[in-house]
């Protein structure tokens, strides 16, 4: 499967492009394929928003076609990210993710190693082993870490594509717990900086790129909204939104007012 540039209307073109170990793509928002109350509402969101890429996860989908089938719905109209959801070693995996290779013909992966089944945190150690081994296997590894700038710099250091540390825990909705550790990660950072996790609204997606994130991946935000439907173009323009400020430069934040109109010319000054 070849990563093509995706182009929606509103995206910001491609002049100011996401670029991923060499691809580009033309859209910054990239959303998952889980909990949403039917495959329609699934297509109805992805359709709207229209994300650079959708992830699916290995263990939980039929990678069989038969009608109707997930990957018969995605596959004709959006490039799919497999990820390593579930795995807890790096055994399972570097093998969860040679499965997806092999399935839907991609070097791609978003690598999950998850070392706590409560909070859903990775296991650093054992993600930047996978790291380092999917790597020398040829995998364009997109690896789902802490908000920290060490970690993320660790995992660039061992060839990740681009890192992906988490607002808060997965499906809180808590948004941005850390603004200035994410902040820190897209400044130091020498690969793409992809928002994953916690995304609850908006606002969220819209600050994680004020913030310098060059994406933002999210699913439950959209699939348990009220209106799931609404919230996918509410989050498509939001991640729009957010990288127009960043690029445009915000005004420094000031303790005393500024009038924006002129004091000359006042009557009776």
């Amino acid at each position: 499967m070849d990563i093509v540039t995706t182009n929606h209307a509103g995206q910001s073109g491609a002049e100011d492009a996401l670029v991923i170990a060499g691809k580009s793509f033309g859209s910054r928002l990239l959303m998952g394929s889980g909990a949403y109350p039917n495959h329609q509402v699934m297509l109805d969101c992805l359709m709207t928003a229209r994300p650079a890429l959708v992830t699916v996860a290995v263990r939980r989908i039929s990678l069989e076609s038969y009608p109707e089938s997930l990957l018969d719905l995605l596959a004709k109209e959006f490039t799919l990210l497999p990820n390593t959801a579930g795995c807890a070693t790096v055994r399972d995996a570097v093998l969860t993710a040679q499965l997806g290779r092999a399935a839907l013909e991609t070097n791609w992966v978003k690598l999950e190693v998850i070392g706590d089944r409560e909070t859903l945190y990775p296991d650093v150690e054992q993600l930047l082993r996978a790291t380092e081994e999917l790597v020398r296997d040829g995998f364009i590894v997109l690896p789902y870490c802490n908000d920290d700038p060490v970690s993320c710099r660790k995992l660039a250091d061992a060839g990740a594509a681009a890192v992906m540390p988490l607002g808060s825990p997965i499906g809180t909705g808590l948004g941005i717990c850390n603004p200035t550790a994410i902040e820190r990660i897209c400044v130091t950072s020498h690969v793409p900086v992809i928002l994953d996790a916690g995304i609850g609204t908006a606002s969220d997606a819209a600050l994680a790129m004020e913030l310098g994130c060059d994406a933002v991946l999210l699913n439950s935000a959209v699939a348990r909204a009220h209106d799931p439907r609404r919230m996918a173009v509410a989050m498509a323009k939001a991640v729009e939104a957010g990288r127009g400020a960043r690029l445009a430069g915000r005004i420094p934040k000031r303790l005393q007012a500024e009038p924006s109109s002129p004091q000359l010319g006042l009557i009776g000054g």
